[in-house]
């Protein structure tokens, strides 16, 4: 596909937006970028000192009314009060001249002063035509402009740590220095193959490899980060399984701070799944409450159990929750067996009780093991200290930049199964013309990954998972 020139691709058009959140608030902002973006704006903003948009500085606020476009001379229909901030391009967001018109929030206010806006000249922009602008103007990087959306939807410190991370461009410079080492062995491959009555000295191959090799370490341990990484973003889908009374709903309560589902003394209490998003020390679980998984007659009762089933089968964490003041059931044992290589934590339950259940028996199946009393909530740090050891976000530093979207990892791992390929073809004693082509496989790939080589294509598919308005 064509490739994207940056800084050379033109965006005539004038968008407009609200840029905060679709609800009621103390303050909305309405944000209009391009060319024309002062004029429009003063079609819509008249301050009381007669000052102009078009005339102030950038970087400067003006104070005024909004209301609708009128001809000169006409009376406008005030809308509401505003503030007009300046920012001049190219020093902007998005490169471009741009206009924030920050009104009261009310949601019928903020979709007038827009409508003005439209009649004005502007056009509505796209999902994420703001940041996309700033990418085409050579403002962000594609990593760094990807890292906004993180930056919104973040639901943890660490989270935000990554996102933050990400774009401040911690996650570019790594890609940026592995891809550098690799160009200079490309290029001074290329140099020998091509200028060879120039006597440059041909590349040793200890060092060529030696720098292949320390190129394919570091995109490694980026795709190994990456599955910790997408867990402390974006949640992991948890299920609390066990047979029935073991303290699954207690526990749920427990973990959502609030009573979610149904405890009882009876058997059979919870039937259907309980779902309820929650955040464990720095890692969001999608938690899943489900029915006591034994044999049952009652037929209402056995569809619960078998979603149950169902869910503990896709599910990404399982806890497996014991009670410590019974003997471990055949159902106990069953669920003991089939969770063997599934990510799980056993939760032993009622721990203020007398312990009766095989506690050896439980660790043998499983690596991890808690001790807990999901009434009075002791043992709930050993709980958050055993998941992340199980998604192994435990030694995870996200401000070091790591890979988090499904496109950088792909482009990844593109780059090294190239890097695989030149250091194959280089212990195999092939020519270094093949070599010089793994390589430039590599770095073809990273320089799709940091947006310097990205078709329009793959552009347009990162902007589009973007809110509008952003």
């Amino acid at each position: 596909m064509e490739q994207i020139p940056l800084k050379q691709k033109k965006v005539g058009t004038t968008i407009a937006a609200i840029s905060t959140a679709q609800g009621a608030g103390g303050v909305g902002m309405i944000r209009i970028s391009g060319k024309h973006a002062r004029e429009i704006a003063d079609r819509v903003f008249t301050s009381p000192h007669g000052k102009k948009i078009v005339h102030a500085k950038g970087y400067t606020a003006l104070y005024g009314n909004v209301h609708k476009p009128c001809q000169e001379g006409e009376q406008p229909e005030i809308l509401d009060e505003a503030i007009a901030l300046i920012f001049s391009g190219p020093a902007s967001f998005t490169g471009e001249d741009v206009v924030e018109l920050s009104c009261h929030g009310g949601l019928t206010i903020m979709k007038n002063v827009l409508r003005a806006v439209f009649e004005a000249g502007a056009v509505p922009a796209q999902p994420g035509e703001f940041t996309k602008r700033a990418f085409l103007n050579g403002k962000l990087g594609l990593t760094e402009a990807e890292s906004v959306m993180q930056l919104i939807s973040a639901q943890g410190e660490q989270a935000v740590k990554a996102a933050l991370a990400g774009h401040q461009g911690a996650l570019e410079k790594k890609i940026i220095h592995i891809r550098e080492m690799l160009v200079t062995a490309a290029a001074h491959l290329s140099a020998w193959a091509d200028y060879p009555e120039d006597d440059i000295p041909q590349l040793q191959p200890e060092v060529l490899k030696d720098n292949l090799y320390q190129a394919n370490d570091q995109i490694e341990r980026l795709l190994s980060q990456f599955d910790a990484g997408k867990a402390i973003r974006e949640g992991v889908n948890t299920v609390i399984a066990g047979r029935p009374n073991v303290g699954k709903s207690t526990l749920m309560n427990l973990l959502s701070g609030c009573e979610r589902s149904i405890v009882t003394q009876f058997a059979g209490t919870t039937r259907d799944i309980v779902e309820e998003t929650v955040l464990l020390g720095d890692v969001p679980l999608c938690l899943a409450d489900t029915a006591g998984i034994h044999h049952t007659d009652d037929p209402v009762e056995s569809i619960g159990v078998d979603k149950a089933k169902d869910r503990v089968k896709t599910a990404e964490l399982v806890f497996a929750v014991f009670d410590s003041s019974r003997e471990l059931s055949k159902e106990d044992k069953i669920l003991m067996e089939d969770l063997q290589g599934v990510p799980a934590v056993a939760i032993v339950n009622k721990s203020d009780l007398q312990t009766v259940a095989d506690l050896d028996a439980i660790k043998e199946k499983f690596s991890h093991v808690v001790y807990i009393s999901a009434i009075s909530g002791d043992g709930l740090k050993q709980l958050e200290e055993a998941v992340a050891d199980v998604l192994q976000t435990a030694n995870l530093n996200p401000a070091d930049g790591i890979l988090f979207t499904e496109r950088q990892r792909d482009a990844a791992q593109q780059a090294e199964e190239s890097l695989k390929e030149a250091i194959y073809a280089l212990e195999g004693g092939m020519t270094l013309d093949a070599v010089t082509v793994s390589i430039e496989g590599a770095i073809s790939a990273l320089l799709e990954l940091t947006g310097e080589r990205a078709t329009e294509a793959v552009v347009d598919s990162v902007f589009s998972q973007f809110c509008v308005g952003k």
